[in-house]
């Protein structure tokens, strides 16, 4: 009895999972249809027919203006800057280049290559988040040509259908054909043969295999890989991995390979010999715009793009720093600088020199110094004290300048600042202690407002790059964190603004072809510090009395007539020299050193070195916008100003240093 019934159990045991098994099957089949039915109609119906590729419609060039668009500084040519080449004209070097680069299975798949899809989906399912896509060199050629670089379902799927749809139509030799012939290099060479001939100044047909593996590593991110710009090392980096590549994939001899990990590719890249002005400024500008543009649109749809810089100011500027670093190099062994200058009321890039001579390989001109981290010296200060009069000092309030131990900096030493006279000064106040720029009052001020909440103000003022914030002590007053020009400038403008802060600007406008306006600036002001308090410091930094017993009556930061605002910094070693300074109109900053980091001469401080390019600078421009007197702070509450520092926090005196006093 029971093994009927065992057995019957176990025939509807069986027939069940039968029944689950073709009820499965079925559902399989029918999602399969389902999705075949959603592949065919994306085919048939969503997805443009793929005509004759060489008949397409050419694409119009992209100018780049400054403010007035009177003044060409860029273009990015689409079409009109490339030159088609027949298969025959195509070196089989430059195609083996690129298939290792970008579809190394690119002969053996139909157009869309099924391992890398199943890789990259893994990658993206790990990240939530579409960050790789597998794309072929066809799938590339058809965005390229259909679509765009969204990063969605919908558009991959597209992508997809119309690479099969191309290889359906063309044969593989002419697909990689177009390909090479549509692609964008960078520094607006499209195609192989433009590229071939912008980077290394020889047709597409006489590269050798070192130098086709650079080109073929650009079209990735051709800003980012540029041999123009600051990320050379990543671009040799690819470089190679795509000439080992070869190798691998037996497309080349061991020897050859071997001959082209050898070559310094990078020695044989050209001058940049297309027409472009400002060239520091254009490549800023060209990263904002990749940030919210697709490259395709800015190379191909016309725009015009109007830029905040002003011509003038920038020819000017340029030639400025030229002549200054050409006597800077000669007493102080300086070669290089940089001159930022920026609207205070709207945060606008009016000038922007990255180096003395963008193109001067000796001094790595193409480096943009205005962006690279330095030492900012003394011209952190201003921010100091800024935090510290949000925590009750006045310009009236009294310090000591005298011999001060701090206690243990991050080495474990005592930290006991110095002053850059080497004297002591006794009681001073805020007022004279900042304008004078002296060292031991600055720290003590730091010490009262405290350090994470002076950089939580340098964060509010715009400076991104005090990021590291276990490692930072009292040097931070002394500029002991690495900040950039821009910023740093950019910062110093908030002041000249009665505490109101615009974010640097660039770009001011962008029409279509047709004239259309697609965007426009429009000021985006944000209050960062209490107007009175930037009254206080620009009130302190325009007072050339208080500063003159250390700078003397007539230095580089007085303009006679003119009421300015200024603070020069050096930092260790004599690295870096700056100044920047200010009127209510116009806020510049000024960096002087050496682009490998290695110390100008002793005694190249930054009043010496940055300072007297600050001034010619300031000089030439400082009545083309409205020099208004900085207004006044409220001198109502100066009944309660501090005496002596810090209430409730008594100042920290060396008692070493009363001993020795009293010895002497």
């Amino acid at each position: 009895m029971g093994d009927k019934k065992r057995k019957k159990k176990n025939r509807r045991n069986i027939f069940y999972y039968f029944k689950q098994t073709v009820l499965g099957i079925f559902d399989a089949g029918m999602i399969l249809a389902g999705v075949f039915v959603i592949v065919a109609a994306l085919f048939y119906l969503d997805t443009p027919k793929i005509g004759d590729l060489s008949k397409r419609e050419i694409a119009q060039t992209s100018v780049i203006y400054d403010r007035t668009g009177e003044h060409i500084l860029y273009e990015l040519f689409g079409e009109e800057n490339r030159q088609i080449l027949k298969h025959n004209e195509i070196p089989d070097i430059v195609r083996i280049a690129t298939i290792a680069a970008e579809d190394d299975a690119f002969y053996s798949h139909i157009g869309i290559d099924f391992k890398s899809i199943l890789r990259a989906a893994k990658v993206n399912a790990e990240s939530d988040s579409i960050e790789q896509g597998a794309s072929t060199i066809t799938q590339q050629l058809a965005r390229s040509i259909y679509l765009n670089n969204e990063k969605t379902l919908q558009r991959k799927i597209k992508e997809m259908i119309l690479a099969l749809k191309i290889e359906r139509k063309y044969f593989k030799d002419e697909i990689l054909d177009m390909y090479l012939n549509e692609v964008p290099y960078g520094s607006n060479a499209y195609g192989i043969e433009k590229a071939a001939q912008t980077f290394f100044g020889k047709s597409a047909k006489d590269l050798t295999l070192d130098e086709a593996a650079l080109l073929a590593a650009l079209p990735k991110a051709t800003t980012h890989y540029s041999p123009y710009g600051k990320n050379k090392k990543e671009l040799v980096r690819r470089q190679r991995n795509i000439i080992k590549r070869i190798g691998v994939l037996g497309l080349a001899g061991r020897e050859d390979v071997k001959e082209a990990l050898a070559q310094d590719t990078l020695a044989k890249v050209i001058l940049l010999k297309r027409k472009i002005v400002a060239p520091h400024f254009v490549f800023y500008v060209l990263e904002k715009l990749e940030k919210n543009h697709k490259r395709s649109d800015l190379e191909k749809n016309g725009w015009k793009i109007f830029t905040s810089l002003d011509w003038e100011m920038q020819k000017e500027a340029e030639k400025i720093v030229r002549e200054g670093i050409e006597a800077d190099e000669k007493k102080y062994r300086a070669t290089n600088g940089s001159v930022v200058a920026i609207n205070p009321k709207t945060g606008e890039i009016l000038a922007m020199v990255g180096s003395r001579n963008y193109f001067d390989d000796k001094i790595d001109g193409q480096v943009n110094v205005a962006l690279q981290l330095r030492q900012p010296g003394s011209a952190f200060k201003p921010i100091v004290y800024a935090r510290a009069l949000e925590e009750g000092y006045q310009p009236e309030t009294m310090l000591y300048d005298e011999q001060t131990n701090f206690g243990p900096d991050g080495g474990g030493r005592s930290y006991i600042p110095r002053n850059y006279d080497g004297k002591f000064h006794g009681a001073v106040s805020v007022r004279q202690a900042l304008a004078m720029s002296l060292n031991i009052p600055a720290v003590k001020a730091l010490r009262f407002a405290g350090v994470d909440d002076v950089l939580e103000l340098a964060k509010r003022m715009g400076i991104t790059t005090l990021t590291d914030t276990k490692n930072y002590g009292f040097s931070l007053a002394l500029g002991g964190g690495a900040i950039n020009l821009l910023e740093g400038t950019s910062a110093f403008s908030i002041f000249a603004n009665d505490g109101v802060r615009n974010k640097p600007v660039s770009i001011r406008k962008i029409t279509d072809s047709k004239g259309i306006v697609g965007y426009e600036f429009e000021p985006n002001m944000t209050r960062v510090i209490d107007a009175q308090i930037a009254r206080k410091i620009n009130s302190i930094l325009s007072d050339n009395q208080a500063r003159t017993p250390i700078f003397g009556p007539s230095s580089a930061l007085y303009i006679a007539g003119t009421q300015v605002a200024a603070k020069t910094g050096t930092n260790q070693e004599y690295r870096d020299g700056w100044t920047i300074g200010y009127t209510s109109g116009l806020a510049a900053g000024v960096w002087v050193g050496n682009n490998d980091n290695s110390p100008m001469k002793y005694g190249a401080a930054g009043t010496f070195v940055a300072a007297p390019i600050w001034h010619n600078f300031m000089v030439k421009f400082i009545n083309k916008f409205s020099v208004e007197k900085f207004a006044d702070y409220d001198r109502k509450d100066l009944s309660k100003k501090l005496v002596f520092g810090e209430p409730q926090k008594p100042e920290i005196k060396d008692k070493k240093s009363k001993k020795n006093k009293k010895k002497k």
